[in-house]
């Protein structure tokens, strides 16, 4: 007697058809939304594309896959201030600063900025 479902092999089948099929149609929502239309844009409709084109984000860490970014975006600052203590130079570090900010929530690169003045934060130590 064989024990277990015979039917594995359609149900994975299935699964994958249905998958493909979720996948057509959010292709086709995606290009209804962003059609390709001939008409050009205005010189305003220009620079904010423009603007959405330049937004990025921190690159990858593989240090942090989990999708709990939070290890990530104590990392950055830390590495921001790294830079700031070996180089004094704040321009030089501004790209690392950039990645802090884009990771992290306002809230916290704020209160680590109030800490760090106060003499409070727990993380690396810059002198001033």
């Amino acid at each position: 007697a064989q024990i277990g479902n015979n039917n594995s092999h359609s149900t994975n089948v299935f699964a994958r058809n249905k998958k493909q099929e979720l996948k057509m149609a959010d292709n086709l929502k995606i290009n209804k939304i962003f059609r390709r239309d001939d008409t050009p844009l205005t010189q305003e409709q220009e620079a904010m594309l423009s603007q959405v084109r330049a937004v990025q984000t921190t690159p990858r860490d593989a240090r942090f896959p989990s999708s709990n970014q939070a290890g990530h975006c104590w990392n950055r600052y830390n590495e921001w201030l790294l830079c700031l203590k070996q180089t004094d130079d704040a321009g030089v570090c501004q790209p690392l600063r950039y990645h802090a900010t884009s990771i992290c929530p306002a809230i916290w690169t704020e209160k680590w900025d109030e800490e760090r003045e106060e003499g409070t934060f727990a993380g690396l130590k810059v002198d001033k």
